[in-house]
């Protein structure tokens, strides 16, 4: 499913949202804050914010809070993600974010990449993932 266009002020939104999440962030080690948020189909705007461990490799990245959220809240069809954090330029979701955001979207689905001044970059998955794996290259379950 190919998401639909996205307007001014749905962007505007996600945005602010994505940008007001980094202060949800729990990062003592990195001090790296990072806020996201998704906007579903149904016009729901959901957010996430990294939460690092003192086992450094078991932090969650923001990405994944907000989609594991949304998908355990029942959503299962997004319009697009934002993707906050306070460096310049923006930083765009590591590679398991990646395999992870393609689960749940198209090669079409934008991700908008802002930095500590607002300014953005927008890519979609298949430029971030390009030859990305997804449960449309798994054959039918019987």
């Amino acid at each position: 499913m190919t998401p639909s266009p996205i307007t001014p002020a749905e962007l505007e939104i996600l945005s602010t949202k994505a940008t007001a999440a980094k202060a949800t962030a729990y990062c003592p080690y990195s001090k790296f804050r990072v806020g996201a948020c998704i906007l579903t189909e149904q016009g729901e705007y959901i957010t996430g914010a990294n939460v690092e461990n003192a086992s450094f490799p078991v932090g969650t990245c923001a990405e994944r809070v907000a989609f594991g959220t949304a998908v355990v809240s029942g959503h299962k069809d997004f319009k697009a993600l934002a993707v906050a954090t306070d460096i310049k330029p923006p930083a765009s979701p590591c590679g398991m974010c990646r395999q992870f955001i393609r689960e749940f979207t198209t090669p079409s689905f934008p991700v908008y990449m802002y930095d500590v001044d607002g300014n953005y970059v927008v890519k979609t998955m298949e430029e971030l993932l390009p030859d990305s794996f997804g449960p449309d290259n798994l054959p039918p379950s019987s």
